[in-house]
């Protein structure tokens, strides 16, 4: 079998959101979509190129969240490059190492809960950047 060349060295969330963007985005499935992203934020491409496809993304979408399976861990905090450069642009930031975390995930889907990232109320930022 063939070896993955770049196991354990983060992925290239900027590609594949530029990819995703151009081949899904303005007159695709994500306009007007709730887009969800499973990843840790690890990322070995350029985070300037993660954080303007991530906000490109977030203008197209209805809401856009993540699930970091590594939130739930003591003392995290998004200091991964691409972690950091995508959180400005996400609505909902979401643990994803449970059951429960996935019934949050389905809550946050259903339009159960508030737009939040921690404990801030993301709705009126939404609704004043679509008045824009």
């Amino acid at each position: 079998a063939d070896a993955v060349t770049d196991w354990s060295g983060g992925t290239r969330l900027g590609e594949g959101l530029r990819r995703f963007n151009r081949d899904w985005g303005q007159r695709g499935m994500a306009r007007g979509a709730i887009v969800v992203i499973l990843s840790d934020g690890w990322d070995r491409g350029d985070p300037e190129a993660l954080g303007e496809q991530m906000q490109r993304l977030q203008r197209l979408t209805h809401r856009l969240v993540w699930v970091n399976p590594l939130k739930v861990t003591p003392g995290y905090a998004p200091l991964a490059r691409g972690m950091a450069a995508a959180l400005p642009f996400v609505d909902e930031f979401v643990e994803g190492h449970s059951l429960n975390a996935l019934e949050e995930l389905a809550n946050i889907i259903g339009g159960a809960q508030d737009r939040r990232i921690g404990n801030t109320v993301l709705s009126q930022r939404r609704q004043e950047e679509r008045m824009l």
